[in-house]
């Protein structure tokens, strides 16, 4: 019991050179409040464990322990090597230049998010994107929320509630974090019908289901899986024709949002939002972070008269979507709009990279370690878009006895490595899979720094 009497106080550890340091780095709350958890686990420890009381130059080190560990970002840049290029853990779709600008130049300043310069009174921030959107899309109007979910659950709230909307069984998914189709119907106070069966759905099962109660059909695209085999579905144009015979709204969740044709890029066709819109869908909704490239959002485009409904309802202000998204995702709509998007759009550079220069970088990476083979994989889109489809690729492999470990050193390393981000690979075949396409070229020099002190270490 004696022993604890050699605690030092607070104010000693504070009247230490560290401790000063402490204070400035930290401020003298934090500080203190480290301090004395750190005096009260040796406290403790010594009760308890019956273990020596730590020396002053130990309790200092324990304290700046704790300090970095409360003042630690948890959330901070990897460098993503896993060849998934919409990686739904790791953030989905990184921004362009010009999109991090605005971010920035928003986010520092004031600006005209809800002021109308020619009136010289309050604006709307719901006008942001608008005519950009319209004018890409030739739509009569457009809305942004805060994320596709929101979306989905806007529509049928304020359009819907308290009738029937119809929907495929093939078509009641759930995408990543436990977001389903029939629970966002219910949370909307719409009535579920479905028509059809898993694998098979034909016409005549929405036009049966159709009655006085009936006031929309919604068409959920399968985002993030694929039904094969012995199926059958009707478009969505002949959707559209048989709800509009009967006056009823057609809704298309798209999800994925993608504006360019995958198709050109050796991928499946995946579901374009003008041609929803062509095909006769009243509203279409689709997220802004996957196929899109931009900052998390949900965009409704269609009918002016409906959009109108949705921005007069009162969840419209609980979803909307905040300065810095608005400003991310008008710059980067402006790229599909001026042409642009294949080369300012980082997942589009990505899906588009020639295969050539792929294998030249990961050539280049072996040369640079002096170990690892280059062998030839696939990439994949990831993000919950084009499910089961690949891009060949090219790839830095190594073959270690303990490869979860070697990830796990990996993703550890900027605990470890001086300044350097975390790797994010993938096991293929036993082997670690490091692939170019989804690394920036200016991550490259921390990459192999990080890869060879991983390697190096036993």
């Amino acid at each position: 019991m004696n022993d604890l009497r050699s605690l030092p106080s607070v104010d000693a550890l504070l009247e230490t050179n560290f401790g000063k340091s402490y204070l400035g780095a930290y401020g003298h709350t934090l500080t203190v409040q480290a301090i004395r958890e750190t005096l009260a686990d040796a406290r403790s420890a010594h009760l308890e464990l019956e273990t020596k009381i730590p020396d002053q130059g130990k309790l200092l080190a324990d304290t700046e322990r704790k300090l970095r560990s409360w003042t630690s970002p948890t959330l901070y840049p990897v460098i993503n090597a896993s060849g998934v290029i919409l990686h739904t853990n790791l953030g989905r779709a990184p921004l362009s230049a010009d999109a991090l600008q605005s971010v920035q130049d928003m986010g520092s300043q004031y600006s005209t998010l809800e002021f109308d310069m020619e009136k010289g009174a309050r604006g709307s921030r719901l006008e942001h994107a608008h005519q950009t959107l319209t004018r890409l899309l030739n739509a009569e109007a457009a809305l942004v929320v805060n994320n596709n979910a929101s979306a989905v659950l806007l529509m049928l709230k304020a359009l819907t509630s308290g009738y029937k909307v119809v929907i495929a069984r093939s078509q009641l998914v759930e995408i990543g974090g436990g977001f389903r189709i029939p629970d966002v119907m219910l949370q909307s106070g719409a009535e579920l019908v479905e028509v059809g069966t898993t694998n098979r759905v034909h016409l005549r099962d929405y036009v049966q289901a159709f009655d006085a109660e009936t006031e929309a059909v919604l068409r959920a695209h399968r985002s993030n899986f694929a039904i094969v085999g012995f199926t059958t579905e009707p478009t969505l144009k002949e959707i559209a024709q048989a709800a509009r015979n009967q006056g009823l709204y057609v809704f298309d969740d798209l999800g994925s949002g993608a504006l360019l044709d995958t198709a050109q890029y050796g991928l499946k066709h995946e579901p374009m939002v003008q041609e929803s819109l062509a095909d006769g869908a009243d509203l279409v909704c689709f997220s802004g972070d996957k196929l899109l490239g931009g900052p998390q959002a949900g965009i409704i485009v269609g009918r002016a008269d409906l959009i109108e409904r949705l921005k007069s309802h009162p969840l419209a202000r609980a979803v909307r979507a905040d300065k810095m998204a608005l400003s991310a995702l008008s710059a980067t709509l402006l790229h599909y709009l001026k042409g642009e998007a294949e080369e300012k759009i980082p997942i589009w550079q990505m899906i588009a990279a020639p295969l050539e220069e792929i294998r030249q970088r990961a050539e280049f990476w072996q040369k640079a370690l002096g170990r690892g083979e280059v062998i030839a994989t696939q990439s994949t889109v990831g993000g919950g878009s084009l499910p089961g489809e690949s891009l060949p690729t090219f790839a830095l492999t190594f073959r270690v006895s303990h490869p979860h470990k070697f990830l796990a050193g990996l993703r550890t390393s900027s605990l470890t490595v001086s300044h350097s981000p975390s790797v994010i690979a993938r096991i293929q075949e036993e082997r670690i899979i490091l692939d170019p396409r989804t690394v920036f070229p200016h991550q490259e020099e921390d990459l192999l720094k990080t890869l060879a002190s991983v390697l190096e270490t036993p």
